[in-house]
């Protein structure tokens, strides 16, 4: 059972794709939430949710006082999932524009004219670096000055090359499950 573990719509119970994702585990979005916060405010920040599934994490986000929320997917079962779970979430944080968004990651990002504050990837862990490391190398010019990126993978891959531009922070580890914490770097 996937749940918003704080905020405005705590307790509420999302639905999760049967298929073709793998939702991030309530400890470990709890975990990320409270280092999100340890590093920068959610409140009034605008968050980026790639590879989003259920949704789940974008709607954390939404929850904690984010100001804008853009979840993305390319699956058509995931992007009904996140509307679904964006109608439950909504009526308790209407000072958030929640948007969701069916593209592939790099489409999204290469078109978009927004800036973020807030990001979370969670691709398929069988994505490849290269992909992964396209895609950030799409996102910085997107981010702003003091945003922060959480970067989920298997703990037990090599950890990523990452692009030029970025700094970053110890990584965690959950079980199975590696977050790494990417910076703007000055």
């Amino acid at each position: 059972m996937t749940r918003i573990i704080a905020g405005a719509a705590r307790g509420r119970t999302l639905t999760v794709p049967a298929t073709g994702t793998r939702p991030t585990a309530d400890r470990v979005r709890e975990a990320v939430f409270s280092r999100f916060e340890a590093l920068s405010t959610i409140t009034g920040r605008s968050v980026l949710d790639l590879y989003a599934g259920s949704g789940a994490v974008g709607l954390e986000a939404a929850s904690r006082g984010a100001a804008r929320v853009d979840l993305v997917d390319n699956s058509e079962k995931a992007v009904r999932v996140m509307t679904k779970n964006t109608a439950l979430v909504a009526p308790s944080v209407p000072d958030c524009a929640i948007r969701v968004h069916r593209s592939t990651v790099a489409g999204y990002v290469g078109a978009s004219g927004e800036t973020w504050d807030i990001v979370f990837i969670d691709p398929p862990y069988e994505l490849t670096n290269d992909v992964l490391f396209a895609t950030l190398t799409l996102l910085l010019p997107r981010l702003s000055a003091d945003a922060v990126v959480a970067v989920e993978r298997a703990a037990r891959d090599p950890e990523p090359d990452w692009p030029s531009g970025y700094g970053m922070l110890a990584p965690k580890d959950y079980g199975e499950t590696r977050v790494y914490w990417l910076e703007v770097a000055e």
